[in-house]
């Protein structure tokens, strides 16, 4: 495609802008510049079998996602803690002609997942289309230059390819996030592009064909307000794979404890080794209300209107550890969780509040080693 020399210019000069954003100075680089060092050193390292145009075998792929020591010494950090037998399933499927779509309730890492594998297998994790009630067909299909179209007609200068017109003709991996929040009928646009890797083009009487290497990864919840139902015909173009909850409190501390220290390291917030007995007790606040039970079995609890996610319960400690850093001495202390907490808890303001009321008084009052805790959360409650 000819790009006239004045759109050129722009779109150099552009490029050349969002190229420094996205180095060091990105607040949130994407997986493949966040993680290049390691993708570099399993590249390296790998003399597996690679599918198609892939930058990795399946192999590196999933030692990619769950972490591992390469035989030179480098550390690949995990970047999913749970079974292994998921990523593996997850990696297969995508050296297969089938679609991935990740399903679990919010907060269960699908984006996360979702972007690392397409950073490992393709190099590039940018090839999103982000579902909302709004998105047009266009995102998924492709759209127009309205002023090359009306200068020169339909061709393939005016086209503008959307993601996956990109990632079907680079042979690389495109994304779909919260495909469930797409309107049904631009759902339904995705069943030729999956079955039969063509995308037609009937304006110009073409069609676009998928190269070897191309595959689409999505994410959806069921669980979620404002869903729209995948249609059986759509659902049968994907391998699911269901990512669960954390199965332990311990796994749980895990998760959270890596992620806030990343974030923190990219906001420049003070490290909080001593934080850990903070996040421990978010974590068990977050899993006995989600669960309905206290950890010991004894004592059963109503549940709030929230998930109370392994994504929230990042967000609360990390509020609370820039509150640490910029308000107190810089260690994580109750009070400062407790507001946070209390906002990831009561989302109904009369059924939740109830219910965290119950909670505080029966079970966090009379629990030992607790009370600094409750004392912070009355505070914040009243």
């Amino acid at each position: 495609m000819t790009v006239p020399e004045t759109t050129a210019t722009t779109t150099a000069t552009t490029t050349a802008a969002v190229g420094e954003t996205s180095g060091a100075e990105a607040l949130r680089p994407h997986a493949e510049d966040a993680f290049a060092d390691e993708l570099k050193a399993l590249a390296a390292a790998d003399d597996r079998p690679r599918p198609a145009r892939w930058r990795l075998s399946p192999w590196a792929v999933a030692t990619y996602l769950q972490g591992g020591t390469l035989p030179d010494g480098t550390v690949i950090t995990p970047k999913y803690v749970g079974p292994r037998r998921l990523i593996e399933v997850a990696v297969t499927t995508l050296a297969t002609d089938r679609a991935l779509l990740l399903l679990g309730v919010p907060g269960t890492a699908k984006t996360w997942v979702s972007e690392h594998l397409a950073a490992a297998v393709s190099g590039d994790s940018t090839l999103l289309v982000q579902g909302t009630a709004g998105t047009p067909e266009e995102a998924v299909r492709y759209g127009w230059n309205y002023a090359q179209l009306l200068a020169h007609g339909p061709s393939r200068d005016a086209l503008v390819p959307s993601p996956l017109m990109r990632a079907m003709s680079d042979g690389m991996t495109a994304r779909v996030e919260e495909l469930t929040r797409i309107p049904a009928d631009v759902q339904d646009s995705l069943i030729t592009i999956l079955s039969e890797k063509t995308l037609p083009i009937p304006e110009l009487g073409q069609e676009v064909q998928a190269v070897r290497g191309f595959n689409v990864i999505a994410t959806a919840n069921d669980r979620d307000r404002g869903v729209n139902e995948l249609s059986s015909a759509l659902r049968r173009r994907f391998n699911t794979v269901v990512l669960p909850l954390p199965a332990t409190p311990d796994a749980e501390v895990d998760i959270v404890s890596r992620r806030v220290d990343q974030i923190g390291r990219s906001l420049d917030l003070p490290a909080a080794p001593e934080g850990l007995a903070e996040i421990r007790r978010v974590v068990t606040v977050f899993r006995e209300l989600r669960d309905g039970v206290t950890t010991d079995g004894r004592t059963k609890l109503k549940s709030p209107s929230g998930t109370l996610s392994t994504a929230e319960a990042i967000s609360v400690v990390t509020n609370g550890l820039a509150l640490a850093a910029h308000f107190g001495d810089g260690i994580l202390r109750p009070g400062d969780v407790a507001a946070g907490i209390l906002g990831a808890v009561v989302r109904d303001p009369a059924a939740d509040r109830v219910v965290w009321q119950e909670y505080l008084e029966t079970v966090v009052r009379e629990r030992d080693g607790w009370k600094d805790f409750y004392r912070a959360c009355r505070e914040v409650s009243v």
